[in-house]
């Protein structure tokens, strides 16, 4: 008799642990836990921007940036844009004009320790967009977008 109660046993278990994690959502919750949106992990790395995704559904996606160092501070400017995210107009320095011709800033995560994750939420629509970083490092003479922090990123 008892050898029959184990089975169900692991069963019901094995389907209440399965129906726990399908509730816990994925990439269809914000950071703050409502449902409707995508969220998107960006690791920034010297010297690279690389999100867990390359696109998302248009709506509320919430770009969560961890920044790996290992020595710089990062951030992440989210642009809308129809130019390759290595042909967005530039000052000086080698930064992005961020008022430059032929790009939209949506927001971005301000600069950011290592060993630190930071996120935002945005709305965005239908497009190409690009994800930079957009330090500039006075003291190295160094513009982390011109050294490669940066990459396309398409919404559905």
């Amino acid at each position: 008799m008892r050898g029959r109660h184990i089975p169900r046993a692991l069963v019901l278990v094995a389907a209440l642990a399965a129906f726990g994690l399908a509730a816990c959502g994925g990439d269809e919750e914000t950071a703050n836990g409502e449902g409707g949106g995508t969220t998107v992990a960006v690791t920034l790395q010297e010297f690279a921007v690389i999100p867990a995704q390359d696109s998302a559904p248009g709506g509320s996606v919430t770009f969560e940036a961890t920044n790996e160092g290992p020595e710089d501070p990062h951030e992440l400017v989210v642009i809308r844009t129809d130019l390759a995210p290595d042909a967005l107009p530039t000052d000086e320095n080698g930064a992005v004009d961020e008022g430059g011709e032929g790009i939209e800033v949506i927001g971005e995560i301000e600069e950011f320790p290592v060993g630190e994750t930071q996120s935002a939420t945005f709305e965005l629509e239908a497009g190409a967009y690009a994800l930079i970083c957009n330090v500039y490092e006075e003291a190295e003479d160094e513009s982390h977008y011109q050294v490669g922090m940066r990459t396309g990123f398409t919404v559905e």
